[in-house]
Protein backbone atom coordinates (compact mmCIF):
# COMPACT_ATOMS: atom_id res chain seq x y z
CA UNK A 1 0.00 0.00 0.00
CA UNK A 2 1.29 3.72 -0.81
CA UNK A 3 0.08 6.23 1.48
CA UNK A 4 -0.69 9.68 0.38
CA UNK A 5 -0.24 12.29 2.52
CA UNK A 6 -2.27 15.78 2.22
CA UNK A 7 -2.31 18.98 3.31
CA UNK A 8 -3.09 22.38 1.90
CA UNK A 9 -0.28 24.08 3.09
CA UNK A 10 2.32 21.63 1.12
CA UNK A 11 2.40 19.46 -1.72
CA UNK A 12 1.27 15.68 -1.51
CA UNK A 13 3.95 13.37 0.22
CA UNK A 14 3.89 9.53 -1.17
CA UNK A 15 5.71 6.81 1.08
CA UNK A 16 5.79 3.18 1.24
CA UNK A 17 3.51 1.79 3.49
CA UNK A 18 6.46 -0.06 5.96
CA UNK A 19 7.72 3.87 6.54
CA UNK A 20 4.62 5.44 6.73
CA UNK A 21 3.76 3.10 8.87
CA UNK A 22 6.72 3.65 11.49
CA UNK A 23 6.36 7.54 11.55
CA UNK A 24 2.54 7.41 11.94
CA UNK A 25 3.44 4.87 14.91
CA UNK A 26 6.15 7.19 16.37
CA UNK A 27 3.69 10.10 16.23
CA UNK A 28 0.99 7.89 17.89
CA UNK A 29 -1.29 7.54 15.26
CA UNK A 30 -3.21 4.61 14.26
CA UNK A 31 -1.77 2.83 11.08
CA UNK A 32 -4.49 2.75 8.40
CA UNK A 33 -6.24 3.51 5.00
CA UNK A 34 -7.52 7.01 6.47
CA UNK A 35 -6.72 9.69 8.96
CA UNK A 36 -5.98 13.05 9.94
CA UNK A 37 -3.39 15.18 11.81
CA UNK A 38 -4.92 18.24 13.46
CA UNK A 39 -2.51 21.47 13.66
CA UNK A 40 -3.17 21.52 17.31
CA UNK A 41 -1.29 17.54 17.53
CA UNK A 42 1.40 18.81 14.97
CA UNK A 43 4.01 20.02 17.57
CA UNK A 44 4.03 16.95 19.81
CA UNK A 45 4.08 15.19 16.60
CA UNK A 46 7.04 16.79 15.46
CA UNK A 47 8.60 16.62 18.87
CA UNK A 48 8.15 13.12 18.80
CA UNK A 49 9.77 12.35 15.31
CA UNK A 50 12.93 14.37 16.26
CA UNK A 51 13.26 12.25 19.18
CA UNK A 52 13.13 9.11 17.38
CA UNK A 53 15.53 10.52 14.99
CA UNK A 54 18.19 11.20 17.34
CA UNK A 55 18.07 8.05 19.08
CA UNK A 56 18.15 6.47 15.50
CA UNK A 57 20.93 8.57 15.11
CA UNK A 58 22.90 7.51 18.50
CA UNK A 59 22.25 3.70 17.93
CA UNK A 60 23.76 3.47 15.11
CA UNK A 61 26.60 5.54 15.97
CA UNK A 62 27.37 3.80 19.18
CA UNK A 63 27.09 0.57 16.48
CA UNK A 64 30.05 1.66 14.22
CA UNK A 65 30.29 2.13 11.01
CA UNK A 66 28.69 3.63 7.89
CA UNK A 67 24.68 3.18 8.04
CA UNK A 68 23.50 0.72 5.69
CA UNK A 69 19.86 1.30 3.86
CA UNK A 70 17.79 4.85 4.29
CA UNK A 71 17.93 6.12 7.98
CA UNK A 72 14.77 7.41 9.76
CA UNK A 73 15.76 11.16 9.30
CA UNK A 74 15.60 10.43 5.81
CA UNK A 75 12.34 8.56 5.66
CA UNK A 76 11.17 11.58 7.96
CA UNK A 77 12.68 15.14 6.95
CA UNK A 78 9.98 15.08 4.38
CA UNK A 79 6.97 13.97 6.49
CA UNK A 80 8.33 16.99 9.59
CA UNK A 81 8.59 19.47 7.05
CA UNK A 82 5.13 18.86 5.62
CA UNK A 83 3.87 19.07 9.51
CA UNK A 84 6.05 22.43 9.85
CA UNK A 85 4.27 23.93 7.25
CA UNK A 86 0.76 22.70 8.13
CA UNK A 87 1.09 23.85 11.32
CA UNK A 88 2.27 27.35 10.36
CA UNK A 89 -0.90 27.45 7.75
CA UNK A 90 -3.39 25.52 10.37
CA UNK A 91 -4.12 23.29 7.35
CA UNK A 92 -4.32 19.65 8.93
CA UNK A 93 -2.84 16.23 6.89
CA UNK A 94 -4.83 13.80 5.81
CA UNK A 95 -4.64 10.37 4.49
CA UNK A 96 -6.78 8.03 2.70
CA UNK A 97 -9.58 10.56 1.34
Amino acid sequence: MLYRFKSKADSDLFMNQAPAERILSIIGKEPGAQGIIEPPAMADAIARLQAAVADDERARADAGGAPRGITLHQRAWPFIQLLKRSLDADEPVVWGV
